[in-house]
């Protein structure tokens, strides 16, 4: 869902800088010096340094020299949800069937502020574009996911994420304009389904569908994606739709009986 901008007054905001320390670090800022984790996260140097102790000491982050970065004990905070929603035995399966039958790649993605966040992925695509790895993020506005995700907010949130985002050309092709967004999201919502081409990076193609709890509500979406050069918008949905439609439901139903994942996507 789209984030509540209302804190709880047991909000502690020494713990969120710690989080959003952690959070920074990315592919294109593997390791960082004080200053410029401070600028990132839009702290003081002085609120990012006591952070960066505090984590140092707790074994998620190493320095060398002056410069900061992650270590491998950080994989230990996603791999608790990895394992207590049983993403290896719920979605993986229905992923691996999607790419043995299609090909290409497939994933299941969360909406998370203004940006999808993977959750599962499964992939036969080696080449260098955008990855979606578990626990990747992208903004929400230029993949299918995202536009799914975004169809299924009741009509107030959905007010609320346009009036925040500022969409951001990804490639020439990225749609950034509020109108023509809206317009695709409303017409995904119609359709049950979007498809994107060229949105997120160049070559890929994309096609969603939602995932939706016992309520009927979009908890979240998962797609199928392969090289614009080979396969159209248009061909996935005549040959993707379906298996990823029955897909969809076979994770609805199977969430209902796993706690912690039903849990997970409820938000």
């Amino acid at each position: 869902m789209v984030e509540d901008p209302k804190r709880s007054a047991e909000f502690v905001e020494a713990l969120a800088k710690g989080i959003a320390v952690i959070e920074c670090f990315d592919a294109a800022h593997p390791d960082m010096t004080l200053s410029e984790i401070a600028r990132r996260v839009g702290l003081s140097p002085a609120a990012a340094r006591r952070s960066l102790i505090t984590l140092s000491a707790l074994g998620y982050v190493g320095s060398a020299g002056k410069r900061f970065f992650l270590k491998p004990k950080v994989m230990t905070l996603g791999s608790g949800f990895y394992f207590a929603a049983r993403i290896d035995e719920i979605l993986l399966p229905e992923l691996r069937q999607i790419v043995e039958t299609h090909g290409d790649a497939a994933s299941v993605a969360m909406l998370d502020g203004h940006d999808v966040i993977y959750i599962a992925h499964h992939s036969t695509q080696r080449a260098r574009r955008a990855t979606a790895v578990v626990g990747a993020r992208y903004p929400a506005h230029a993949t299918s996911l995202g536009r799914v995700l975004l169809a299924g907010l009741p009509k107030s949130e959905l007010e609320r994420y346009f009036a925040r985002v500022e969409p951001k050309a990804l490639t020439s092709r990225t749609v950034t304009d509020k109108n023509a967004l809206s317009a695709l999201i409303a017409e995904a919502g119609e359709r049950g389904y979007a498809t994107t081409i060229d949105q997120l990076d160049y070559g890929i193609t994309a096609l969603a569908v939602p995932i939706r709890n016992a309520e009927g509500r979009v908890t979240a979406a998962v797609n199928s994606s392969g090289y614009s050069g080979l396969v159209s918008p248009e061909q996935m949905v005549t040959d993707r739709l379906g298996d990823l439609r029955v897909a969809a439901g076979r994770i609805s139903a199977a969430a209902a009986r796993t706690p912690a994942l039903s849990a997970a996507l409820n938000g």
